[in-house]
């Protein structure tokens, strides 16, 4: 990278004239608060200062939406070489397997990790239960009721409050990293990063000489997803404008089966259902899977959505049904008690009547590509969670698979810093408003917001062409200047932030979907409907 791939506008944003009150420098800086970051604090927080920054509060993530479980083999009767199998074949064999053998291997100590940290695991007569999801060959998903990552996030939230090494950022949403190239220092390397302190409505300078980015994925990309409104691919975004690669952004999970109701926003109804006995029906009652694959509604979710898809538009329906009523009520409210309720409370008893269901985005596949130390192509610069592409999803994502990864990868992570060391900080600017404004409209924002989201759910949904592609394209560039523009010229803000990161997530997904010449797991083209015989990654990194 030089300095030549920064637009002409980013001299605006720095001057050399450090200013005590706006900066702040630590050892680590982790931006994220879901299970990866958290869990990162943790096993930091005794050897170092780390400071955590979270959007909203550290309550606040996609991880805490997670509620089918974390996929690991705990039982006898099932197999690292199973898990490791179900895990390739779901990802249509574009798997790196090194790192999949790799999460794999270590999923029993990530759990025994949580245990120790008091997450209360589900138990029955035999130990810890353990659920079945789509496209597992055997029981194998841990879990707490029907709300995994809820409880993990809020013990793991306990833990990280009480740590006095761990300075808790909340309300704070990073705007860019701070690296070497752009400080005019010739190394490839980051010092942390700007972020805005949204309750005091200023910019603070973090500097750290290691730094993880844990921002999870970008769901909001699309307009219909299961994802928090956090989930805006900030992570993705700055990553890539600081150089460093991306891969694999093509492959964006649709969960199947999202609550169709007016008055639901963006709740899921778990994987786990299905993987319990729930069956898809159509209007009449007609189950449909079967016609799709051999493996039925235990099929992994790239098909199931799909399918899904495909009766929707043939049929012309708003919807399809999930039944697991014929369960019993004293099933369902063991096994699912919080997706009962919540149905319940919209007029819905799941243990009586059919659950209305709709694809929605759910999980980023790919991101910004790591090794298996987490780090990225930027020195002091390391990725966990959804936000990255450590090779373990190919294709498309085994369920309950990315609960696991969070804690592998900032696992590695933390242990490549530690064995690294800290490296001395530059002198580092503070962020400069002395040439911009406050925004005349914010209606800029909020339009573009929608448009985006619109025909990317339009044009670069679970089914595209090249036409749509190029059209999705060529209203990006539109955006992205005008976005631009408005960044330029005035005072950053919560929205305009996390708008200008969905336009770049948005350009690399259908970047990547136009080079891949294939269908392949969540990627489904018409115009090339085959799968090639050996699968590449989609590599993109800037000029």
């Amino acid at each position: 990278m030089t300095e030549c791939n920064h637009p002409p506008w980013y001299s605006r944003r720095r001057i050399n004239d450090p200013d005590a009150k706006s900066l702040k420098s630590y050892d680590v800086l982790i931006i994220g608060s879901g299970l990866a970051g958290q869990s990162a604090a943790l096993r930091l927080a005794d050897h170092c200062r780390v400071a955590l920054v979270s959007k909203r509060s550290l309550e606040e993530s996609a991880s805490g939406w997670a509620q089918g479980g974390i996929a690991a083999v705990l039982d006898s009767q099932d197999s690292i070489d199973a898990h490791i199998r179900d895990t390739l074949v779901a990802g249509a064999w574009l798997n790196d397997e090194a790192a999949t053998r790799f999460v794999v291997e270590n999923g029993r100590r990530a759990i025994e990790w949580l245990i120790a940290q008091g997450v209360p695991f589900t138990q029955d007569a035999s130990g810890y239960h353990l659920t079945r999801e789509g496209g597992h060959s055997a029981r194998r998903v841990i879990h707490v009721a029907d709300a995994t990552g809820l409880a993990v996030q809020e013990t793991l939230t306990r833990r990280v409050r009480a740590h006095r090494n761990i300075t808790v950022l909340e309300d704070h949403i990073a705007i860019d990293l701070i690296t070497g190239v752009k400080l005019g220092l010739g190394d490839n390397r980051c010092y942390g990063a700007y972020a805005l302190d949204t309750r005091n409505d200023r910019v603070i300078t973090l500097g750290a000489g290691n730094t993880l980015l844990a921002t999870g994925g970008a769901g909001k990309v699309y307009l219909y997803t299961t994802n928090p409104d956090t989930s805006t691919g900030d992570g993705i975004a700055m990553a890539w404008r600081a150089g460093c690669r991306v891969a694999n952004m093509e492959f964006i999970q649709f969960h199947p089966t999202c609550l169709y109701h007016p008055q639901a926003k963006s709740f899921l109804i778990s994987e786990a259902v299905r993987g319990e006995g729930g069956l898809l029906l159509l209007p009449d009652g007609t189950r449909f899977m079967p016609d799709h694959d051999s493996r039925g509604e235990l099929a992994p979710r790239d098909i199931v959505a799909r399918a899904i898809d495909f009766e929707m538009k043939k049929r012309g329906l708003d919807c399809v049904f999930l039944d697991i009523a014929h369960k019993g009520e004293t099933f369902i409210r063991s096994h699912f008690p919080n997706i009962h309720a919540r149905c319940l409370e919209l007029g819905l008893d799941i243990a009586k009547d059919s659950i209305p269901v709709v694809p929605a985005a759910h999980y980023t596949c790919g991101g910004v590509i790591s090794d298996l130390r987490g780090r990225t192509d930027l020195a002091g610069l390391y990725v966990a969670g959804e936000a990255s592409c450590t090779g373990l999803h190919g294709a498309n994502r085994l369920a309950s698979n990315s609960l696991l990864e969070c804690i592998v990868f900032s696992e590695a992570a933390v242990a490549d810093m530690l064995a690294s060391g800290t490296p001395a900080l530059p002198s580092l600017p503070r962020w400069d408003e002395s040439r911009v404004t406050d925004a005349d409209e914010e209606v800029v924002i909020s339009h573009n917001w929608d448009e985006l989201r619109r025909f990317m759910w339009d044009y670069v949904g679970i089914v595209r062409t090249t036409k749509r592609l190029k059209r999705a394209s060529h209203r990006i560039r539109l955006l992205m200047r005008e976005i631009e523009e408005f960044y330029a010229n005035f005072r950053v803000s919560h929205d305009l932030i996390e708008l200008r990161n969905l336009v770049v997530t948005a350009d690399l997904i259908v970047r990547c979907a136009m080079k891949r010449r294939e269908s392949r797991g969540l990627h489904y083209s018409r115009d090339f409907p085959e799968t090639l015989a050996q699968g590449r990654n989609t590599v993109i990194r800037r000029r």
